[in-house]
């Protein structure tokens, strides 16, 4: 019985790996357009999905970061995961993913879930 349970560990355990290994998708544009700038996002509803072009500026620690692009400035929040090895200085212009993230007492901030540098 155990070298049943530790050969199905082992094989799920590889195709885990292969899978997180593999990391593609599809790059291009979406059926939605939610292309927008910092100061549309500020103005949209919480948890609305924004996409937004510009540079990170500076990081405000806790990963946090300062975005700005034409319109304004906004915090983003990207957690160590979602940079996915992509590596950005302040001369970097990126896309972001994300959803606005509006709590009380709180700036608006956005959550990002991917980074694209252009």
């Amino acid at each position: 019985m155990k070298k049943i349970i530790l050969t199905l560990l082992a094989i799920f355990s590889t195709v885990n790996v292969a899978s997180a290994q593999m990391g593609g998708g599809f790059e291009g544009p979406s059926a939605s357009n939610n292309a927008t700038t910092v100061a549309e996002a500020l103005k949209m509803r919480d948890e609305t999905y924004v996409t937004l072009t510009g540079k990170i500026v500076n990081s405000l620690g806790d990963e946090k970061y300062t975005f700005k692009d034409d319109t304004g400035e906004v915090v983003v929040e990207i957690d160590d995961e979602d940079w996915r090895g992509v590596k950005v200085t302040p001369e970097n212009t990126i896309t972001i993913n994300g959803e606005v993230d509006k709590e009380m007492f709180e700036s608006t901030k956005i959550d990002v879930d991917s980074v694209v540098v252009r």
